[in-house]
C-alpha cells in the first residue's frame, strides 16, 4: 500500500473548492437544524408538562416515535416517501438571494425532527431539576407563570441543560454525514466524490476525519465558555480543564464558595 503524502498534505491545508463548500454546508445545516430543533423541543417539553392529558399524550407519542426510528429511515420518508405518496415534494427555493436545494431543505427538517425529540427530554429534565417549591414560592408572591419561568426557573435549568444540548449539537455535526443518502453535498458526500475521482480513498477520508475532529473540538471550546459563563452568573465556580473535556476523566467538583 502506498500512502500519497503530497496529496494528503495538499488536501489538508489547501482543500478544493467543493470540499470547502461541503464543509460550510455541514456547518450551516447543523446550526439551522439545531436552532429549529431547540424551538420544537421546547414546545414538546412544555406539552409533556401540560395539565391537559391530550397534550401530554401527544408529546409522549412524538418522542416515542421519533426516538424509536432511525434517522436514515426518517430522512428517506421525508424526502422521497412524501413525494411518492403525493403528499409533498420538495423543490429548490430562493431565500435571501440564495438557492436552497430541495435535498438541503429535507435534510434540515429531518435533523430538526429527529433531534427535537431528544432535546425535548433534555429540556424536560432540566425544568424538573428545579425544586417545585420555587414555583410555589413565586406564585405565592403573585408572580405570573411566564415571569416565573423567565426569571427563576430557566436560569437554573439552563445550567443543567447546556451540557447535554452541547453534546447533541456536537453529535449532529457528525451525523450530517448520513445526509449523503439523500444527495446533500455536505462534507462526507464531497469526500466520496473526491475519492472516486482520485482513487486516494485512505488519504482523503483521513482529511475528512481531521476536519470533523476540528469542528467538534472548536465546539467543545465554545461549549466550555458557555457553561463557565452560566456558572459564574449563578455564583458557582466551575474548574474543569479543557483537556479533561476533550479526553474525558473524572469531573472536577465545583469549588466551594468562602
Amino acid at each position: 500500500m502506498h500512502f500519497d503524502w503530497q496529496f494528503f498534505w495538499t488536501s489538508l491545508f489547501t482543500p478544493s473548492g467543493p470540499f470547502l463548500d461541503g464543509l460550510v454546508l455541514t456547518i450551516v445545516i447543523s446550526v439551522v437544524a439545531m436552532i429549529l430543533a431547540t424551538i420544537v423541543g421546547l414546545l414538546v417539553a412544555l406539552m409533556r408538562r401540560s395539565r391537559f392529558a391530550a397534550l401530554r399524550w401527544s408529546g409522549g407519542v412524538y418522542i416515542w416515535v421519533i426516538r424509536g426510528t432511525p434517522l436514515l429511515v426518517q430522512l428517506v420518508l421525508i424526502y422521497t416517501g412524501l413525494a411518492a405518496v403525493g403528499l409533498y415534494q420538495f423543490h429548490d427555493v430562493s431565500l435571501v438571494g440564495m438557492s436552497v436545494k430541495a435535498a438541503v431543505q429535507a435534510a434540515i427538517i429531518g435533523l430538526m425532527i429527529n433531534e427535537s425529540a431528544y432535546i425535548a427530554e433534555i429540556i424536560r429534565a432540566g425544568l424538573d431539576s428545579v425544586p417545585k417549591g420555587q414555583f410555589e414560592a413565586a406564585a405565592a408572591i403573585g408572580m405570573k407563570p411566564a415571569k416565573v419561568m423567565r426569571w427563576i426557573i430557566m436560569p437554573q435549568a439552563l445550567r443543567v441543560m447546556v451540557p447535554p444540548l452541547g453534546n447533541s449539537f456536537n453529535g449532529m455535526m457528525k451525523t450530517t454525514s448520513v445526509l449523503s443518502v439523500i444527495g446533500v453535498s455536505e462534507m462526507f458526500l464531497v469526500t466520496q466524490s473526491i475519492s472516486s475521482a482520485t482513487f486516494h480513498t485512505f488519504e482523503i477520508f483521513i482529511v475528512a476525519a481531521i476536519y470533523y475532529l476540528a469542528l467538534t473540538t472548536i465546539w467543545t471550546f465554545i461549549q466550555a465558555y458557555i457553561e463557565s459563563r452560566l456558572s459564574r452568573q449563578l455564583g458557582i465556580e466551575q474548574r474543569i480543564p479543557l483537556t479533561q473535556r476533550l479526553l474525558g476523566g473524572r469531573r472536577a467538583a465545583p469549588a466551594l464558595q468562602p
